[in-house]
């Protein structure tokens, strides 16, 4: 069955270092959104905006660091690691 083999190259692409690299990316660029939406919620001073853009914010900082531990936990040996 083709179909469950890509689903498998798919799931193991995601615990890889590349994908974890990927992953890191993608998250970070939602930073822009983030940004985008504090520099609104001042400018408002839609306290409820701001809010919600902090709990954004957190989010994605979470999100990092747990991309992050994954790829020191696949040993990777990247000078940025360290």
């Amino acid at each position: 069955m083709t179909g469950s083999n890509t689903l498998d190259k798919a799931k193991g692409f995601k615990k890889s270092k590349p994908g974890l690299y990927l992953s890191i990316g993608t998250t970070l660029f939602g930073a822009l959104s983030v940004t985008k939406q504090l520099r609104k919620a001042r400018g408002e001073s839609d306290a409820l905006l701001l809010a919600d853009a902090v709990v954004s914010a957190a989010a994605i900082a979470t999100g990092v660091a747990l991309l992050y531990r994954e790829l020191k936990r696949l040993g990777d040996d990247d000078v940025l690691l360290g």
